[in-house]
């Protein structure tokens, strides 16, 4: 099993005491797709997967997933989470086994999602259910201090509810002077460098697991495609992510740092548990973003 850097207490201490006057921002990784972001006191968590519910079989015959790497932190011991941004339902990324102890230990927390999944997470979490805010492809929604606006995510199509809304999304999230791309579970489609492309990227996190050798095509960028996308939206740091924690995802860095050194694209890999603290640095190639509009409930078709 792979260890952590940082676990339980050490790592809740340090997230607990990371500086909240600098104006830094501080990135986590807490394993595949999960990431803690912390800045200026407030606190992000993205795809939390902290349990071990894939390892068990379903009825719908999914086959279990079982961890190649120790957990980083018990979700009871994570306090101060304001707010929880889902990408979807993809089993790896939105657990309920994760959500609702975490739910519990915060009881002022927000969940961002797509909006075609909404009555899915109330669903599953009952009178627990916190406050949810939807968004869609190309609309945004604004909490203080974050900004996410959708981008659409490919799996490998894009898929909505019967009103529209989009049931997977990647992000861009604005706050004070940061950019972040997140990366959901998604292949290269034709909007997806011009959407991203629309804001200064200080920092993208992205997948590295697709595998083109599946019947139903790859679902995910690997390696190679996400080194070149991070160069072709001109982020200023690229960090790889769902890897090396599930064991059917337990691909290497190698291609990705092979990609990223010989594009001179800088990145950065993170161990389990371990934090990044950066400023907001800029690629001067990177663009800006026009003006979007805000999800509204009534109108759900993004575009």
């Amino acid at each position: 099993m792979i260890e952590p850097i940082q676990q339980n207490e050490e790592f809740v201490e340090d997230y607990l005491q990371a500086d909240r006057v600098t104006g830094a921002i501080h990135v986590w990784w807490l394993g595949h797709a999960c990431f803690l972001i912390k800045w200026n006191g407030y606190s992000l968590l993205i795809d939390p997967y902290l349990s071990d519910s894939l390892a068990k079989a379903s009825g719908d015959d999914r086959q279990p997933v079982n961890r190649i790497a120790e957990h980083v932190v018990d979700p009871l011991s994570l306090t101060d989470i304001d707010y929880v941004l889902l990408t979807g339902a993809f089993p790896d990324r939105y657990d309920i086994d994760t959500l609702l102890p975490i739910r519990a230990a915060n009881p002022q927390l927000r969940i961002g999602l797509p909006a075609g999944i909404e009555s899915q997470v109330e669903d599953a979490m009952g009178s627990s259910t916190p406050y949810l805010f939807g968004i869609n492809a190309g609309t945004y929604a604004e909490v203080n201090p974050f900004t996410f606006h959708g981008i659409n995510s490919a799996t490998p199509k894009i898929y909505r509810d019967e009103r529209g809304n989009s049931k997977a999304l990647s992000y861009v999230i604005n706050f004070g002077p940061f950019s972040i791309f997140y990366g959901s579970e998604t292949i290269w489609h034709t909007n997806l460098i011009k959407e991203a492309r629309r804001w200064p990227i200080n920092l993208a996190i992205l997948p590295i697991i697709g595998d083109e050798s599946l019947v139903e095509g790859s679902k995910s960028f690997n390696g190679f495609q996400a080194a070149t996308f991070a160069k072709a939206i001109s982020t200023s740091l690229v960090i790889p992510s769902s890897y090396q924690t599930l064991d059917h995802s337990n691909v290497t860095s190698h291609e990705f740092v092979a990609c990223c050194e010989r594009l001179e694209q800088r990145y950065r890999l993170l161990q389990h548990g371990q934090r990044l603290t950066m400023g907001p640095v800029t690629d001067p190639s990177a663009g800006k973003a026009p003006d979007s509009k805000p999800y509204q409930k009534d109108y759900g078709l993004g575009y």
